[in-house]
């Protein structure tokens, strides 16, 4: 007969006693709801302000019930040691803000032995993680990413994370906590940002592959500026789970690789329905086998429309403009079907995000990193890391999070979130112009940023510098952040020693078309070479 367990207060001979804890939750004093109240605009006091806080209380009471309960958490497979910050003789590009060595499944699988980065707004177990800001210095932590969690059962190997721009808002690589990531093709100018860490690490040849995140172009930006091929997927196709995002309506996660074959491999890996744990997929994803599909591939008979709008920025080098136009004509050779295509409303792309940036706002800020509302995983320690963060050192925050915080602050004060609702319903009209020019070609083609990698910004630079550093290159890969499309930028070439990306856009999940363009940019390119 199994024995009967006691509690503490039994073997003391006192059942009736619940021993002291400090509760989790604590509820407010009539002083502080008074407080809330008079910032509610209520007015409210006597009888009828003890009532509500008698409700509080019980409430409260509630909550505070649930703290014995273990919270379900991400899995963490494999063991692993915390690893070093490496010094600058390491790290002479300034693009690892960590290196550590994790091993995944030894069975084999498709990327056995291949060494993948992880980007610093993404979640490693036991690896520090600060999101490029000094002011989340000191967090770690204690679950793996989904993406983290395939790479290692896929038999890769996990070899640090790397600097990413202060709060992932910034398309340059100078505000970094940790100090600017340099270009390695020109170190005294700007990889691009904000996965500029994994883009570099995977140029110079300490990665095999990585993995980027964007809102705004973040795995694109780097990608072009550093001379590698990155795909922001299809939104929800890849799980965002565990990951620190902006606001979940545009965040996307990507593979950064030096080969299209390379980056086909890891999106494959990586992508497919996370069970319900991400609110940004749908059941029922179909991921299919890039790299076999790419074997022998061609690309006879697909439509590449040259789109105008992309190459008429003000900024636009022409010498960017004559090349890509060059490479692109090149892809008739080989089969292609190449035309000119007009899209107007690619030129409000900017527009259209900036009205939904608010939701960065309310995201990061207001609600843990985490959002509320919907029926995935929730990561309690964003909440409690960001939380700290925003509440106790606010001036640490970089110039970029201040600027939302300030524009999105009034917004809601002065509009109360109609310009947020009329941004998101105009993102119908945005994918629709892309969806209809989509239906007479098969990709769309246009410069990631059209002009090469500019110089980082030198000490004592003006706000105004800082801003244009960080924004003005985000003009063609901003819009399809809220529509979603999948878009690959993949080097074209070199002007002056420094790459140039070219951008391809394809058709909701259709991934398989954009690999098989680039793979054959990729042979046009090194024709010349």
């Amino acid at each position: 007969m199994a024995e009967k367990q006691t509690n503490i207060s039994e073997s003391r001979g006192d059942s009736t006693k619940e021993l002291y804890s400090s509760p989790w939750v604590r509820s407010p004093t009539t002083a502080q709801l008074t407080d809330v109240a008079k910032e509610l605009g209520f007015h409210l006091e006597g009888e009828e302000l003890k009532v509500f806080h008698t409700m509080i209380k019980g409430n409260i009471d509630m909550i505070n019930s649930t703290e014995s309960i273990v919270e379900p958490q991400l899995p963490t497979r494999y063991p692993r040691l915390p690893g070093y910050r490496p010094d600058s003789k390491e790290n002479p590009y300034n693009a690892w803000y960590w290196k550590c060595e994790i091993r995944g499944a030894t069975s084999g699988g498709k990327l056995a032995g291949k060494r993948v980065a992880i980007k610093d707004n993404i979640a490693v177990a036991g690896v520090p993680m600060m999101n490029g800001c000094h002011a989340l210095e000191g967090y770690t932590p204690d679950f793996d990413a989904t993406v983290v969690t395939r790479i290692l059962d896929a038999g890769g190997i996990i070899n640090g994370k790397t600097i990413c721009e202060n709060l992932i808002s910034s398309g340059g690589s100078s505000s970094a906590a940790k100090g600017p990531v340099r270009n390695p093709h020109d170190n005294t100018r700007s990889s691009g940002g904000s996965s500029s860490g994994s883009a570099v690490v995977v140029k110079i040849g300490e990665a095999d592959m990585a993995i980027g995140s964007d809102q705004g172009g973040s795995v694109r930006l780097p990608s072009a500026w550093s001379g590698i091929v990155g795909i922001k997927p299809t939104f929800g196709l890849v799980p965002y789970t565990g990951a620190m995002g902006m606001d979940a309506a545009i965040d996307h996660l990507g593979p950064m690789a030096r080969t299209v074959e390379d980056c086909a491999l890891l999106l494959e890996v990586i992508a497919g329905y996370d069970g319900g744990m991400d609110p940004r997929q749908q059941p029922n994803i179909t991921v299919p086998e890039y790299t076999k599909e790419l074997e022998n591939a061609n690309i006879n008979g697909l439509k590449i429309g040259i789109l105008e709008e992309g190459f008429t920025a003000s900024n636009a080098d022409q010498e960017v403009n004559t090349l890509l136009r060059d490479v692109i004509s090149k892809l008739a050779d080989m089969g292609g079907d190449i035309q000119e295509t007009s899209i107007p409303l690619h030129l409000k792309g900017p527009a259209i995000w900036q009205c939904t940036a608010e939701g960065n706002y309310e995201n990061m800020v207001k609600l843990g990193g985490n959002g509320t509302g919907h029926t995935g995983y929730y990561p309690t320690s964003f909440a409690i890391a960001l939380g700290k963060m925003f509440s106790s050192r606010p001036d640490d925050l970089p110039d970029t999070m201040k600027l939302v915080m300030l524009q999105s602050e009034y917004l809601k004060q002065n509009y109360m979130s109609q310009v947020y609702n009329r941004g998101r319903n105009l993102v119908f009209t945005l994918r629709q112009a892309y969806d209809d020019a989509l239906k007479t070609v098969d990709v769309l083609a246009l410069p990631t940023i059209p002009f090469t990698a500019t110089k980082l910004l030198a000490k004592g630079a003006t706000m105004q510098d800082y801003f244009k550093n960080c924004f003005a290159m985000t003009r063609n890969t901003i819009g399809f952040n809220v529509t979603g499309h999948p878009v690959l930028s993949v080097n074209a070439g070199f002007l002056h020693g420094l790459p140039v990306g070219l951008m391809l856009v394809g058709r909701h999940h259709d991934e398989l078309t954009l690999f098989k363009v680039a793979q054959a940019i990729e042979k046009v390119r090194d024709s010349f070479q």
